[in-house]
């Protein structure tokens, strides 16, 4: 197959690392790290991008989507005449875990925890990604909004999601934990003792997950089971469930 890859920088190794393995002609473009801080933003970037991909003169079998859901940044995107394929997951903390098993495991308690990653550490701006820093302005009015467009039980989800972080502070049992997914194949690098170092100088208790490119590399060989990525036919949208375990189904264009 001929494939084209649209992911964030934040995979730029483990993106390159599975394509360079990869049994197919992937073509690889990544978007800056700090556009997932404005979902609207971060979407009209990948639907630009994408439609870009549709316009040009290679031909692709897929398009493939190096992000999860990502505070709905991926939500309502468009494919023209070529598939989207995309990880069933929440965010990147899923994708570097290797799957949403683990991230529910690790992060159910609290889905905002801060975490980092080789990427992180290594591309623009902060070195983790600490989902309550960008959530806590644009709370206002935002149940009311959700309830309208998803229901009452996905908005209660949605906002558990997002306030988790800050709900630990209110009440005063602060969450000090700070993630980093270290990802074997990347451990030579070093990066975990800088983001110990980080972390233990901001008086945050360091904690160390093994990472996995499981779900990088299923993406870039075509490994698409049904149960951990979804791909969008041609004519289709990307939608959100908010769930633990779908996350992400196809919906009419």
């Amino acid at each position: 197959m001929t494939l084209k890859c649209i992911a964030c920088e934040v995979f730029y190794r483990e993106v390159c690392a599975c394509v360079a393995s990869s049994p197919h002609r992937i073509d690889i473009e990544f978007t800056p790290k700090g556009a997932h801080d404005k979902s609207d933003t971060l979407r009209e970037m990948l639907q630009s991008k994408i439609d870009a991909v549709e316009a040009g003169e290679q031909a692709y079998d897929a398009i493939l989507l190096g992000f999860g859901l990502c505070g709905n940044s991926t939500r309502g995107l468009a494919a023209g005449k070529i598939p989207l394929v995309i990880p069933r997951a929440h965010d990147c903390c899923t994708i570097f875990l290797g799957s949403r098993e683990r991230f529910r495991e690790h992060f159910k308690d609290n889905p905002s925890l801060p975490f980092s990653s080789a990427g992180y550490m290594e591309r623009g701006g902060a070195s983790i990604h600490d989902a309550s820093a960008s959530i806590i302005p644009g709370l206002g009015g935002a149940y009311e909004k959700y309830v309208e467009q998803y229901g009452e039980e996905n908005a209660k989800y949605i906002m558990e999601s997002l306030t988790a972080s800050v709900s630990h502070a209110v009440d005063g049992q602060a969450d000090i934990r700070w993630v980093f997914i270290d990802v074997p194949e990347l451990s030579h690098l070093g990066f975990a003792e800088k983001c110990r170092a980080e972390a233990e100088a901001s008086g945050r208790q360091f904690v160390l997950l093994p990472g996995d490119m499981r779900l990088i590399r299923g993406l870039t060989r075509g490994q698409w089971d049904p149960a951990e990525y979804l791909v969008i036919p041609p004519g289709g949208r990307i939608g959100a469930v908010y769930d633990w375990d779908e996350i992400l189904r196809a919906e009419k264009g």
